[in-house]
């Protein structure tokens, strides 16, 4: 049986209980698929990225006819703000149905007039957005070509500078390592794999790190962050001082080099 996520970021834990350790978010709109029922009110779920946890069954539609006819629709994805309200009417003045994150998942309803675009929520409900703030949704990366599908993802990756470190997160609410990058790549329509370290089955393979390039990610012991080129990278960590989104150097000489990962290494992965 399929679900459609019904909150704008539905926590994936490890256990059916809401103290239970956060494992990943799933973002409004994203179809999961049902694997079990573990405990009253709770769902053992798939994304569509193939990560699997436990969800309340408070925030998801459930029914295959509705996944089904959701998943037929037209989508857009909140892009270009870390958030983006749903209103009642084509006007900053309409009241909020809904507020959404990055990655958030809508349905156009025709074509944009005067800057608003109308929009199907998952309940079926119409509003309005901002149409400069929905970017495509992409189910196959965005460009066959190498250098434009890199610094699209590179510049997907900053988008979430200034975000804070949410173990398990992967939204403008809070972000961990492997969110970040694996949101990145999601924008731009490649799942890869959601933890920190390359898995067979997904597109990342392994390369030297003298052959790093934009795009690339770079694995430590249980951390991961994306090469941006010129010696940097972005990452998000919740080391003291940093507690998020930070910018740092493999280069000696520049005063943002940590020598501390540069050494900790482990692999070097590409999707190219």
């Amino acid at each position: 049986m399929k679900a459609i996520v019904n909150v704008p970021i539905c926590a994936l834990l490890a256990a059916p209980t809401r103290e239970s350790t956060l494992e990943d978010e799933t973002l409004y709109g994203m179809v999961v698929d049902i694997l079990e029922e573990p405990a009253p009110g709770w769902y053992r779920v798939r994304t569509h990225y193939r990560y699997e946890g436990i969800i309340s069954a408070d925030d998801l539609i459930v029914g295959d006819a509705s996944a089904d006819a959701w998943a037929a629709l037209p989508k857009k994805i909140v892009r270009n703000k870390n958030f983006c309200d749903v209103l009642s009417a084509p006007k900053v003045q309409g009241w909020i149905m809904a507020t959404l994150p990055r990655g958030g998942i809508l349905s156009p309803v025709g074509q944009p007039e005067k800057g608003w675009q109308q929009v199907r929520l998952a309940d079926g409900r119409t509003g309005y957005v901002p149409e400069s703030i929905l970017g495509e949704y992409h189910t196959a990366p965005l460009s066959q070509d190498e250098e434009t599908l890199r610094q699209a993802l590179v510049d997907a990756a900053m988008l979430y500078q200034g975000t804070h470190y949410r173990w398990g997160g992967k939204s403008p609410m809070g972000i961990d390592c492997s969110g970040l990058v694996s949101m990145a790549y999601m924008l731009c329509g490649i799942l890869i794999y959601r933890d920190a370290h390359i898995m067979e089955g997904f597109p990342i393979h392994e390369i030297s790190l003298k052959n790093v390039k934009p795009g690339d990610l770079l694995f430590f012991p249980g951390h991961v962050a994306m090469y941006l080129g010129q010696g940097r990278y972005c990452h998000s960590t919740g080391r003291s001082g940093d507690n998020g989104f930070a910018l740092n150097s493999l280069n000696p000489g520049d005063p943002d080099y940590r020598a501390d990962l540069k050494a900790a290494i482990t692999q070097v992965g590409s999707y190219f």
